[in-house]
């Protein structure tokens, strides 16, 4: 249904410009039935979120994009259409992005029910930045793994930020939240993947001599930039390993070392 709109301040298009507590709460973004919005940003994230079976509440595009993804939602979602000043000032962005999408959130996977299904997992524990959520979800999926277990502090893999940053792959790969460190220790070696916890000590293996077991299970565990991982999983992880520094430097960004780490420890050329 599109709907030409002549004023950024247009009551409809009030809920584009929520910021994240608006579009889901706390309690929403732990929903196992599914409850809250999440916000796409651009054509190929508005896309990709279509893709993945999300479903669409209302999108704002110009013509041309209205035109190519009005016939992909249901007849009943309002496709709105504004020219280059009214979808700037909507989107805060400063550019005029082409498309922008509020979608319902989709039901949380369960960790049991992730765990069980997913044979290489990354285990995010306290990192609450979305773009190192986003940039780690994208490498993820890029590099063949299939889920993603977050403790309660890490960043939402749906904001704004997150999904920009992963262009819309975060959508691809199922995610499930659990608890604190003993709990997510638990479920991982339960289900019976051999965990391998990051950290910048040199007492660690170096992860381009880790060789994985052929055929098995798999978790990647990765934790803040500032503390790292918790004492409990770098006790409980099955192997700790680490990317070995030169010149002086003491640790990477954690969205560049995931991507190391997910090419090594990933499926890419295992069996």
């Amino acid at each position: 249904m599109i709907i030409r709109v002549e004023d950024a301040s247009d009551p409809r298009l009030d809920a584009f410009r929520w910021r994240e507590r608006q579009l889901a709460s706390r309690p929403q973004r732990q929903e196992k039935v599914g409850a809250g919005m999440f916000v796409a940003e651009g054509d190929l994230v508005v896309s990709r979120a279509i893709e993945s079976g999300a479903a669409a509440v209302a999108l704002l595009c110009d013509a041309r994009q209205a035109d190519a993804l009005a016939p992909r939602v249901s007849a009943t979602v309002p496709v709105y259409v504004g020219d280059d000043a009214i979808r700037r000032e909507v989107t805060g962005l400063g550019v005029p992005l082409t498309a922008t999408g509020l979608f319902a959130r989709p039901a949380l996977v369960s960790p049991a029910r992730l765990l069980s299904n997913a044979r290489f997992v990354v285990v995010l524990e306290a990192i609450d930045n979305p773009t190192n959520v986003g940039a780690i979800l994208r490498s993820a999926a890029a590099l063949g793994w299939d889920g993603i277990l977050l403790d309660a502090t890490s960043a939402d893999p749906l904001a704004r930020r997150a999904l920009r940053v992963s262009m819309g792959t975060a959508l691809s790969i199922p995610f499930a939240r659990a608890g604190q460190a003993d709990e997510i220790a638990s479920l991982v070696e339960h289900h019976g993947h051999h965990s391998y916890a990051t950290t910048p000590d040199t007492s660690a293996v170096d992860i381009s001599r880790v060789v994985p077991p052929a055929g098995g299970k798999v978790a990647l565990m990765l934790g803040s930039e500032r503390g790292g991982l918790s004492a409990g999983l770098l006790v409980e992880a099955g192997t700790r390993v680490r990317i070995p520094m030169h010149a002086g430097t003491d640790s990477l960004n954690v969205g560049a070392a995931a991507a190391i780490a997910l090419h090594a420890l990933g499926p890419n050329g295992r069996s």
